[in-house]
């Protein structure tokens, strides 16, 4: 007679539990200035596309409203608030993009707003701050995504410029020029490493601002660009590895003429539209 083996002395061996599936790893992306325009409709699209998200912005009250409309969709969302005029708070931004353990595979640097008025008009500590968050925190989280990105060896950054680079019209223009040199020149040093850099380059775009601010939408109807289009061609522009990305047929034309104006035509146009004080995120 043979001895009872283990299995027989405990009775019949029942089938191992099935384990609970692992959710998907998905991409995350972090998007500043989420809370309204452009900013907004990224964050849509990018949970649309299976990202999970990270929303940086000065409304609480909004960001939460956002999230809970694209964790209903089944991204996960974090809300982090921030003043990118504050250094200390940048910081705090910075830090989620070089965190190891939880890692942002898109950065949309979106935040950004304008001032009435002419330079010499203006409060000096309005036009800082303004600087800061236009180009100082594009500095700082650019530096700090890609360079988490590059030790992974996959990823993307976005900074959202403006044909008003090719302009001379004051401050905004003068920064969102930087931008658009600033990311071109990323783009190179991040040739070869996965990673890219994009800088998209809009006109006019129909969002709430006009609405939030009080103003009329300037210029003429086909000149504005639609926001869900705008957003969609420059995540296909980035998905190609473009290193600036012109949304529209008008302001393809437009950028293409402005660059090959001479400086001199450029600085004689008429007088540049006003931007509202009021913030866009």
């Amino acid at each position: 007679m043979t001895e009872p083996t283990a299995a027989d002395a405990s009775g019949p061996t029942l089938p191992a539990r099935p384990e609970r599936p692992e959710r998907p790893t998905r991409p995350t992306a972090l998007v500043t200035g989420a809370s309204a325009g452009i900013g907004r409709e990224f964050a849509v699209q990018l949970a649309g596309r299976g990202h999970d998200l990270v929303l940086v912005a000065r409304d609480t009250a909004r960001l939460e409203e956002l999230a809970a409309v694209l964790r209903r969709g089944g991204a996960d969302v974090e809300v982090l608030t921030a003043d990118l005029s504050d250094r200390a708070a940048l910081q705090r931004v910075a830090d989620r993009l070089s965190d190891p353990d939880r890692p942002v595979d898109l950065l949309v640097n979106n935040a950004g707003y304008g001032l009435r008025g002419r330079f010499l008009r203006n409060d000096l500590a309005d036009e800082e701050r303004m600087f800061d968050v236009l180009t100082r925190a594009v500095l700082v989280l650019s530096h700090a995504g890609a360079r988490a990105m590059v030790g992974r060896g996959h990823g993307a950054v976005v900074n959202v410029s403006s044909v008003a680079g090719w302009l001379a019209s004051g401050t905004y223009s003068a920064a969102k020029s930087w931008v658009t040199v600033f990311t071109e020149g990323l783009a190179g040093d991040l040739a070869g490493t996965g990673v890219t850099a994009t800088a998209l380059c809009p006109g006019f775009t129909s969002t709430e601002f006009q609405q939030r601010a009080g103003i009329s939408s300037p210029g003429p109807k086909f000149m504005w660009l639609d926001a869900h289009r705008l957003v969609a061609d420059c995540l296909d522009d980035v998905a190609r590895g473009r290193v600036v990305s012109v949304p529209g047929l008008q302001y393809k034309a437009v950028s293409t003429l402005l660059r090959m104006l001479p400086r001199p035509l450029v600085r004689a146009q008429l007088r540049s539209t006003k931007l509202p004080s009021r913030r866009g995120d």
